[in-house]
């Protein structure tokens, strides 16, 4: 008999979770915009045929607004069964989806843990419909923290409309920091570009030391130079697969 597991819906994750030891971000690269969603709805549906360890947490996807790529953003317990289940049961889960949708390219996951948040009142009641994931490159922990300690005081100090929640991620490596940002819409995103707020932003993290922006998709030797892999890439949420529900959400 096939396990029973709850299905994928149309859910943010709980970035905040506590029980979420370890985050694992990854793009996979698309030949073409029309491949996006047969990846996603792909990369879930492995999941649903398999038996899934409770140190899987939660698994969801994006879409790019660039049609270039699908982000599956997966939250684990540890890395430890992540990596067994690397050893064990990847391979076979991937097969298949390589067999039906040639042409991906799957960079690498990079390894983070949620480190703090700047939560605007607003997101209790309301659901972000865009999302940037602007990343900095980084020489360790020292400077990762500098950053998102800077950038969450100055949103602090000036809270951003539109910005729901930007939620600060260090790689595990002291190599990355990725701010995982959900905004109200795509009109507020812009009007926030538009702005003079991104460049005094950049300004106080760039004149820290060990810190500069990176491209947040990696892209893998084949996929260098893809045209509209963006420097900060913007999605729309796309489905989502809760194994574990998140402590004290029933």
């Amino acid at each position: 008999m096939p396990p029973t597991h709850p299905a994928p819906t149309v859910e943010f994750p709980d970035v905040r979770r506590p029980d979420a030891g370890t985050v694992l971000i990854s793009p996979w690269l698309v030949p073409d915009a029309r491949f996006q969603r047969p990846a996603a709805d792909a990369v879930l549906a492995a999941w649903e045929g398999q038996p899934r360890p409770a140190a899987m947490l939660a698994l969801t996807t994006f879409l790019s607004t660039d049609g270039g790529h699908v982000l599956n953003y997966a939250q684990w317990t540890d890395d430890a069964a992540h990596r067994e289940w690397v050893l064990t049961r990847r391979p076979a889960a991937i097969a298949p989806i390589d067999e039906a949708l040639p042409g991906i390219r799957r960079p690498g996951v990079i390894r983070y843990r949620h480190y703090r948040s700047h939560v605007a009142g607003e997101r209790a009641t309301r659901t972000p419909e865009f999302v940037v994931t602007p990343t900095f490159a980084t020489t360790g922990v020292q400077a990762q923290r500098a950053l998102a300690d800077t950038a969450l005081r100055k949103l602090a100090e000036e809270p951003v409309p539109g910005l729901l929640g930007a939620h600060f991620h260090l790689s595990q490596d002291g190599r990355r920091v990725l701010n995982f940002g959900e905004w109200r819409d795509r009109s507020a995103w812009l009007a926030f570009i538009g702005s003079a707020a991104p460049a005094q932003l950049r300004a106080a993290i760039e004149a820290l030391p060990g810190v500069a922006p990176t491209p947040a998709v990696p892209a893998d030797e084949a996929a260098a130079g893809t045209p509209g892999v963006l420097a900060v890439p913007a999605y729309v949420l796309h489905r989502s697969l809760v194994n574990v529900p998140s402590p004290g959400r029933g």
